[in-house]
This record gives structure tokens, sequence and C-alpha cells, in this order.
């Protein structure tokens, strides 16, 4: 099934993610089958745990953050994923893409 973007994007005051533009929402629904899951580095009981997004069960549980994020971003490669960080609280840290961003950051 073929979906044209440029008929359901409508712009309005009311979209939930506004900061991602038409192209970027086209690439990542035309290449959804291709890219893996995106990687979460979490807290976990004390520790640092690896969990695929949408996952129920943690991939790797480790005594530290740096060990996880090494883990998950050897995954996140391999599957050209996203690799989200987060923070004791839960609050997002950092992300790093793995995937073909056709929309690198400047600089």
């Amino acid at each position: 099934m073929d979906i044209d973007f440029k008929e359901i994007h409508k712009p309005c005051s009311g979209l939930m993610y506004p900061h991602i533009s038409f192209a970027k929402i086209e690439y990542l629904f035309k290449n959804k089958e291709t890219m893996g899951k995106n990687q979460h580095v979490v807290p976990h009981n004390n520790k640092w745990a690896v969990k695929g997004a949408g996952n129920v069960k943690c991939t790797r549980i480790t005594e530290t953050q740096s060990e996880a994020i090494k883990i998950a971003r050897e995954i996140s490669s391999n599957q050209k994923s996203e690799l989200i960080i987060h923070r004791r609280n839960g609050k997002i840290r950092e992300k790093d893409s793995h995937g073909k961003d056709p929309f690198p950051p400047r600089g």
C-alpha cells in the first residue's frame, strides 16, 4: 500500500512533533522495515540496562552506565537504529543515530 504523505500532511497548531520535517517523517515510514529497534540505556535496580524499544525484558544488565552504553552502541550500530541514553531519573540525556540519516546535523 502506497501512502501519499503530501495528502495526509496538513500543518496545524496541534502537531505533536512540529520540529520533525515532512521529509524526515516520509523517510522514517519508508525505511521502517530496514531499521532495527532503538536501543535504550536505562536505570535498573541500582544498575544499568540495555533495552530494545518496546521490549519487556532487558537485553543486558550491567554495573555501570558506560558498560551499558558500549553494548547498546554496538547493537544500535549493527541494527542501524538509534541509541537513547537515559539519566538515573529516567529523562533522556543523549541520543545518537546509527542509521542512514538523510538529514545529518550541520557543522
